[in-house]
C-alpha cells in the first residue's frame, strides 16, 4: 500500500470493516497526545483527530474490543485511568467518557456482550475487584460487584467470554487463575503443584467458546503451553519449549523462601541451583531486583539462569517491596516516602542469604536494570560490605537531575511513582536522601558494571557515564568500576536475538569473573 503513517506510538487498532484504523501521534516530547482515524488510501493529512490528551502525565492507547463494538481509548498514568469509547456502528461519532479521570481510581474494560465488566480500585478495593455495569450505561454510578475485594489477594487482569468470567490474580507471591461461571456464579481454580512458578494468561481469540489458553514455567521447568476447556476442565498440553542443549529439571531445586525485613515483614525470595550445589556458604550468588512500578517479577524458566546454576550459582530473585508480589500494599510500601524499604528489603534477602548459607556476602553479585539500577546504586552507597559485585544496567541513577527535567519523555509521567521535585521540597529532600548518585562518598565499593545505551530515550546515557565517574573518583577500595555503552542500543539493550545474548553473556562473564569462578 501507498499509505504511510509518521510519528506514530506503534500499535493501533483496525475498525471491524478492515477499510480503517485508530492510532497514536506522539508530541515533540516522544509521547503519545493525539488519536486520528485513518481510511485506507487516502493521505495522513486527511485522517480526523478523534481525542487530544493535553496533559504531559498521562500515557495513552488505542484498541479494540473482542466483539468488535467499540475501539478503546486508554488514558493513565501509574496510578490513574481513565477510558472513553467509540462506538464502531459510527465511526465519524465522538467518544464518550466511562468515568472522568479521579486521582488514585484505576480500572480497565473488557467486553461481556451486554455487560462491561470492569476491574478497578474503586471503594478502596486497594488489590482491586471486578464489577459490572451495562454497556448502554458504563458511568460509574452504574457499577455493582461481581468479585468482591480480598486484601492480599491482587487481580492482576480479567477477561469475558459468553459463558465465563476469567481472571489471573497473585496471592503470597503466587499467580493463579480463576473461572467464574457467568450463569451459576460457581468459581474454580486452575491447581499446579510447584512450589513456585509464573502464569501467563493468553485467553481467547474468540467471544463464545469456552476453551482459553495459558502458560506455565517454573524456574525448573521449561515454558508449556496448554489449552484449557473452562466447562470440562480438561487442560490439553499443546507446546513445551525446547531446550536445544538439553534440560533435566531433575537436576535442579526450585525453592521459595521468606526473608525477615527490618521491620518484620517477610519478603519472598524466589532460589535455583543444582541438587549437587553446597549449601555451607561457599557457593556464588546471582541476586536480581527491581522493586519498582508495582511490577512484580514472576518465578519463570530462563535458560540464561541455568548457564550460572551450571558452574555452581545460585540464582536468586528477591520480590521486595515496590512491586505487587503481595498485593497493591506491597506496591505502596516500596514508593514515594516509603521507597528506602525497597533497598532495606533487598539488603535483607542478601542477610538471609548469607545467614542460612546458601552464599555468603564475599559471593552475592546483585543485579538490576533501569529502576532496579536505582536499587543497585543505593545498595552499593548503603551495604557495599555485602556485595561482592553490582551489574546496574540503563540505572536510573541520576535521579534528582532527571526528575527535575520535564522536557525529558518520560519526567513527568513518573512524578505519581517518586514525586514532583518541583512543586514538593519534601519530594526532593526524600529523593536527595537516596539519590545514588547524589550519594556516592568516599567509601569502598564493590566491583561494579554498568551499562548505558546511547539512544536510551528513558535512562540517558549520562546518568551511567556520571555514576561511574564519581565512583571512580570516590571509591577507597581496588575493586574495578566498569562502564560499557552500547551504541546501538536504547532502554531495552542489543535488539537482535544473538547480539542480545552476547549482552546476557558479558552481564554473567562479570558475575563469574568477580565472584572467582574462572580466573
Amino acid at each position: 500500500m501507498a499509505d504511510v503513517i509518521e510519528n506514530t506510538g506503534g500499535g493501533g487498532a483496525w475498525a471491524p470493516d478492515g477499510k480503517s484504523f485508530f492510532y497514536t501521534v506522539l508530541d515533540d516530547n516522544h509521547r503519545p497526545s493525539k488519536i486520528f482515524h485513518h481510511i485506507i488510501g487516502t493521505p495522513q493529512a486527511d485522517d480526523r483527530l478523534v481525542y487530544e490528551e493535553e496533559d504531559p502525565g498521562f500515557f495513552m492507547g488505542v484498541g479494540g474490543s473482542m466483539l468488535d463494538d467499540f475501539i478503546y481509548i486508554d488514558i493513565h498514568d501509574h496510578e490513574t485511568s481513565e477510558y472513553w469509547l467509540l462506538p464502531t456502528s459510527d465511526l465519524t461519532g465522538k467518544p464518550q467518557l466511562v468515568a472522568a479521570r479521579e486521582t488514585g481510581l484505576e480500572y480497565s474494560l473488557t467486553e461481556g456482550g451486554d455487560l462491561f465488566y470492569i476491574l478497578t480500585n474503586a471503594d478502596g478495593a486497594k488489590d482491586f475487584k471486578i464489577m459490572q455495569t451495562p454497556v448502554d450505561k458504563p458511568s460509574r454510578e452504574n457499577w455493582t460487584d461481581v468479585v468482591p475485594h480480598t486484601p492480599g489477594r491482587l487481580i492482576i487482569s480479567h477477561m469475558a467470554f459468553a459463558r465465563h468470567l476469567v481472571w489471573l490474580e497473585r496471592e503470597n507471591g503466587l499467580p493463579q487463575i480463576k473461572i467464574r461461571d457467568r450463569k451459576s456464579g460457581e468459581e474454580h481454580a486452575i491447581a499446579f503443584a510447584e512450589e513456585a512458578y509464573s502464569l501467563g494468561l493468553s485467553g481467547a481469540g474468540e467471544y463464545d467458546t469456552d476453551v482459553i489458553r495459558f502458560s506455565y514455567s517454573s524456574m525448573t521447568t521449561p515454558s508449556q503451553l496448554y489449552d484449557y476447556n473452562m466447562t470440562t476442565r480438561e487442560r490439553t498440553l499443546l507446546k513445551t519449549q525446547e531446550v536445544p542443549s538439553g534440560h533435566n529439571p531433575d537436576d535442579y531445586v526450585t525453592r521459595r523462601v521468606m526473608a525477615p525485613a527490618w521491620d518484620g515483614a517477610e519478603v519472598p525470595v524466589t532460589l535455583l541451583y543444582r541438587k549437587d550445589t553446597p549449601l555451607d556458604g561457599s557457593a556464588p550468588c546471582l541476586l536480581y531486583g527491581y522493586g519498582a512500578y508495582g511490577i512484580a517479577i514472576p518465578a519463570s524458566f530462563n535458560t540464561n539462569c541455568l548457564s550460572l546454576a551450571d558452574r555452581g550459582f545460585v540464582y536468586a530473585i528477591a520480590h521486595i517491596r515496590g512491586g505487587k508480589d503481595k498485593g497493591f500494599q506491597w506496591y505502596e510500601d516500596g514508593r514515594m516516602e516509603k521507597k528506602a524499604n525497597t533497598f532495606k528489603d533487598f539488603i535483607a534477602a542478601a542477610d538471609y542469604l548469607n545467614q542460612q548459607k546458601f552464599t555468603s556476602y564475599a559471593n552475592i553479585v546483585a543485579e538490576g536494570g533501569s529502576a532496579g539500577g536505582m536499587l543497585m546504586g543505593a545498595i552499593a552507597n548503603m551495604a557495599p560490605q555485602k556485595f561482592k559485585g553490582v551489574i546496574a544496567a540503563v540505572p536510573f541513577v541520576d535521579v534528582l537531575n532527571t526528575m527535575l527535567d520535564d522536557t525529558l519523555p518520560l519526567t513527568p509521567p513518573e512524578w505519581p511513582e517518586w514525586g514532583n521535585l518541583i512543586d514538593s521540597k519534601e519530594a526532593y529532600e526524600r529523593m536527595a536522601a537516596y539519590s545514588p548518585y547524589d550519594n556516592v562518598s568516599e567509601k569502598p565499593y564493590p566491583a561494579i558494571l554498568a551499562l548505558g545505551g546511547l539512544t536510551d530515550p528513558r535512562v540517558t546515557y549520562w546518568e551511567p557515564a556520571k555514576w561511574v565517574a564519581k565512583l571512580r573518583e570516590k571509591t577507597t577500595g581496588s575493586e574495578p568500576i566498569l562502564m560499557k555503552t552500547n551504541m546501538d542500543a536504547g532502554h531495552g539493550g542489543a535488539s537482535r536475538r544473538f547480539q542480545r545474548l552476547e549482552e546476557i553473556a558479558f552481564e554473567y562473564a562479570f558475575a563469574i569473573k568477580v565472584a572467582g569462578k574462572i580466573s
